[in-house]
């Protein structure tokens, strides 16, 4: 790993720590976080193998100590330092555990562990003690399609369109009957445009309003003179009638 770039610790620490979950799961990606960081930073400060191990043990134990035994940040950082007063030369009947650094490493650890872990306390804890809501990250809906004419749901009304939608594309154009009739007028001979356009003339043209009285004048006589003759003509045949029964009735 201390050959490896960014993505290649990346990789590595997520394989060990056995991390599937990296985009849905906040809990593994700021775990991962986490000791990436801490590694790179370890990398910078030009540790030892053992160095390296031992430094990526206290940031495990630390993470413990808070996930497992739910210290608070107090507790957190004293049981830090009681583990940095065992720093010190091999041969000074100190903890061999962390006499692996120097003092100047020490104080560099410390440092990094408070703008790391410390300062983020909290956040730790609610990422460790807090339930969380499950995000919805995809959803079905159903939609239902109007049915094309003839089926159990009526076709869209138009009031459902803009105006402006309706009057260009739905409603035929003012012009298109004009258009067709002009057409139409040149397809057809001009012998049957005159006759069209004399049949299509008012047959009052020409008279005044005397003549048209006098006519209907006429008419009107004519339909009661009619009338009064057919009248005349069955009270005729009824008078015979009545009379061929009273003389019927003066014979009996």
């Amino acid at each position: 790993m201390l050959t490896e770039d960014i993505n290649g610790v990346q990789q590595k620490l997520k394989k060990f720590l056995n991390f599937k979950n990296l985009q849905t799961c906040l809990k593994e990606a700021i775990l991962l976080d986490y000791y990436v960081s801490g590694f790179l930073w370890a990398r910078g400060m030009d540790f030892s193998v053992t160095q390296y191990s031992k430094f990526m043990t206290l940031l495990d134990m630390l993470l413990h100590n808070l996930r497992t035994l739910h210290m608070s940040l107090e507790d957190s950082i004293k049981w830090l330092g009681e583990v940095m007063a065992e720093i010190g030369p091999p041969h000074s009947q100190k903890n061999e555990e962390w006499s692996f650094f120097n003092i100047k490493q020490a104080n560099a650890i410390i440092d990094y562990l408070k703008i790391s872990l410390f300062q983020h306390y909290k956040l730790y804890e609610f990422l460790f003690y807090s339930t969380r809501e499950e995000i919805v990250i995809g959803t079905e809906q159903m939609i239902e399609v109007v049915k094309p004419s003839g089926g159990l749901l009526p076709d869209p009304l138009e009031e459902g369109i803009s105006f402006d939608i309706y009057s260009t594309f739905i409603e035929p154009p003012p012009t298109l009957d004009a258009e067709v009739k002009g057409l139409d007028q040149e397809q057809v001979p001009e012998e049957f445009q005159s006759e069209a356009n004399i049949s299509d003339a008012d047959p009052l043209v020409g008279f005044t309003i005397e003549d048209i009285k006098s006519v209907l004048g006429q008419v009107t006589d004519d339909i009661l003179i009619g009338i009064q003759t057919e009248i005349n003509e069955k009270l005729q045949i009824q008078e015979e009638a009545f009379n061929a029964r009273i003389e019927k009735l003066k014979k009996a």
